[in-house]
């Protein structure tokens, strides 16, 4: 069974993203109201596929003292030399005008500068292009080589945005399931490629289950998609928090041109709202989603981008001394739902994690003020989960879980 149906504050929210609205307003010709006297037209069909997200929705239902484990946001600052970098930016009128399409040559240098420091990859600063966040390389990917109708195959569950932008993209989505630690299983992406696949997607360390892929698998990644000349979209926008293990992109190990990269600062440098991405590709792969890119967006923000390349460039303690934190509370959250009595997976990065939980749990949990997100919102294959974020104070942390006990005795 699924976690069910929240009720909190007046308000009941599905804990599946909700495809209701789209499909009774599908077909909409006539509506009429004080700002449509003549009615409206048609929305255009993949739209109507798309709803918001189920994670946004929990959230609606939620009490505005609750403690929310939900949010995918770091609790830090943004490093103070990144900010600098902003604001003297502005100050001297750098960011004043549009930069190069693809972002500033500076902030791509230091882009591939980090490839070979980290992985001792050569990246010419030309096959980068600076995106409005992670999202925006996602869309930019599955747009320049989806066709409508061509399969993209992705984990399950799985980030939301996966599905909902390969139905913007007009394509076909094929969810496929996890192994029981959570990680995404080589064999099980290559069973599923037909005649019609163009893309399938890895996550590591992944949203939502914190799962991080091993070196054996990111090869049979690289391997796949050489071999089926289908493109790998490897999204690492979580690959500096890394607790156990190591992270391997499968650009490391790819002997075409058909792995694509796309990472962020977003949550290495508690960058969310900077929204400053970027997308790592063979030229010829990148000169297409510049096209999308061009018409969509033209550049990044310019002040988010000296941010950036100062993020990239300065000290990186901050970061180390984030994922220390993080791996601290990791160990708490362990503790303590194993302690309630919850079945749980070791996250060995990102900051999430992903419990087996009992029919109930999830409206238990959100009735007594604790936010979580039932697995289902991440695609059909997390029923029975629920995920939690740790990306909040120890504290915090410390009085959900016990709220958490007491709600897991109570459906028990």
């Amino acid at each position: 069974m699924s976690c069910g149906t929240f009720s909190g504050e007046d308000k009941t929210v599905s804990a599946t993203v909700s495809v209701a609205f789209a499909r009774g307003f599908r077909h909409i010709k006539s509506y009429r109201g004080p700002h449509h006297p003549l009615g409206m037209t048609e929305f255009a069909r993949r739209v109507e596929q798309v709803s918001i997200s189920g994670i946004r929705e929990v959230f609606d239902a939620a009490g505005e003292d609750a403690i929310n484990l939900g949010i995918g946001q770091p609790d830090f600052p943004t490093p103070a030399h990144a900010r600098r970098g902003a604001i003297e930016a502005i100050e001297s009128g750098q960011s004043d005008a549009y930069t190069s399409n693809k972002g500033t040559r500076s902030l791509r240098e230091a882009i591939a500068a980090k490839y070979d420091r980290t992985y001792g990859l050569e990246v010419d600063p030309e096959d980068i292009i600076a995106t409005s966040g992670g999202s925006e390389a996602l869309h930019l990917v599955l747009q320049a080589h989806v066709d409508p109708g061509e399969e993209v195959i992705f984990p399950d569950p799985g980030f939301v945005s996966y599905d909902a932008l390969t139905t913007i993209a007009n394509g076909t989505p094929k969810p496929v399931g996890l192994r029981e630690d959570l990680t995404l299983d080589p064999a099980a992406v290559e069973d599923a490629i037909t005649d019609d696949t163009a893309v399938f997607v890895v996550n590591s360390p992944a949203n939502p289950t914190g799962a991080v892929q091993s070196e054996e698998d990111m090869r049979e990644f690289a391997r796949i998609a050489d071999e089926h000349d289908v493109l790998c979209v490897s999204d690492e926008v979580y690959e500096h928090i890394v607790f156990d293990g190591e992270h391997h992109p499968p650009l490391e190990f790819a002997e075409s041109d058909n792995v694509v990269t796309v990472s962020a600062c977003s949550k290495t440098y508690s960058m969310t709202g900077w929204r400053l991405g970027w997308v790592v590709g063979a030229n010829p792969r990148i000169e297409r989603m510049l096209r999308v890119h061009q018409y969509g967006q033209a550049c990044a923000s310019a002040p988010a981008q000296y941010a950036a390349e100062a993020a990239l460039t300065g000290p990186q303690d901050p970061v180390d001394e984030m994922v220390a934190a993080f791996e601290d509370r990791r160990d708490v959250v362990l503790d303590g739902l194993e302690d309630a009595g919850l079945e749980v997976p070791k996250p060995e990065g990102a900051f999430y994690v992903m419990p087996k939980v009992p029919e109930g749990w999830c409206e238990e949990v959100l009735e007594r003020d604790v936010v979580v997100v039932p697995g289902d919102a991440f695609g059909a294959n997390g029923e029975g989960y629920a995920r939690l974020s740790y990306a909040t104070g120890m504290e915090e942390l410390k009085d959900a879980l016990e709220i958490i006990d007491a709600a897991t005795q109570a459906v028990r």
